[in-house]
């Protein structure tokens, strides 16, 4: 299917692995130029190398910062003005109970994975409301809609996201701007794998058996990187156009089953 993206440009957040490094890469080889950016100039680099090669056409920045920091977020919109696609996927906050996690802490995640994406999604918004164009896909997070005690902060940063996402969705209709959403459930990042297989050696002895451990969940695995990335890249497409101010939950129907 052709999505009509080529030419496009986007700006992907936590670009550098996991969820958003398959967004990236598809969107690469539909055609884009991409703006990464994440923490880390060897991980921006090493990503920069790997989309290269698979899209040689596509050109590719790199932008090493920590989107914790209201002033990157600034100077990274201002690095990369008129961008058609914004993909906001930078940040992970840690598990934990409301009593476990003290209030520095909070606020480092919150400052990363909410107000980073707040920051940055305004001074996008603001530019494509004024080119009247532009879509915003907000990679947030399934927690926001099954919240849990032993993830409280990360369950209401996504929720307050979803909320963002829905509102700012509404706003932007009336100027050409798209806001949407996705929810991955359990999906298999570097960053999850390493819990998993945590889990698999104070359990089973063996790290490597990690994977008997998601048999639990829908289709016997976890999400891939991939199929969550499709969704999204989809969702940037003229061939979506219609859809706005929305929140697509990618969990193969666990949160519907528990």
């Amino acid at each position: 299917m052709e999505l009509h993206l080529k030419g496009k440009k986007a700006l992907v957040t936590g670009g550098s692995r996991g969820i958003g490094l398959g967004i990236a890469r598809m969107l690469a080889e539909e055609g884009c130029h991409l703006e990464l950016a994440s923490r880390s100039e060897a991980n921006l680099g090493a990503a920069r190398d790997m989309i290269a090669a698979l899209a040689p056409h596509s050109r590719i920045g790199v932008h090493a910062l920590d989107l914790g920091l209201a002033e990157n977020c600034v100077a990274l919109s201002r690095a990369c003005p008129q961008v058609d696609i914004l993909i906001n996927n930078a940040g992970a906050i840690p598990q934990a109970s409301l009593t476990a996690m003290d209030e520095a802490a909070w606020r480092a995640a919150w400052d990363l994975k909410m107000y980073g994406f707040i920051n940055l999604t305004r001074e996008v918004f603001r530019g494509m409301c004024e080119r009247k164009r532009g879509v915003i896909v907000n990679i947030v997070g399934i927690a926001g809609e099954r919240p849990r005690p032993d993830y409280l902060a990360g369950s209401m940063a996504n929720a307050a996201l979803m909320a963002m996402t829905r509102a700012l969705g509404v706003e932007g209709s009336q100027h050409g701007v798209r806001v949407v959403g996705i929810n991955p459930g359990n999906t298999e990042t570097d960053r999850q794998v390493v819990r998993w297989k945590a889990r698999a050696q104070a359990k089973l002895g063996d790290e490597n058996r990690w994977r008997e451990l998601t048999a639990h969940f829908p289709q016997g695995r976890l999400a891939s990187t991939d199929e969550v990335a499709a969704a999204a890249v989809f969702l940037c497409s003229d061939r979506s156009a219609y859809t706005n101010a929305t929140v697509l939950t990618i969990d193969g129907g666990w949160s519907v089953m528990q």
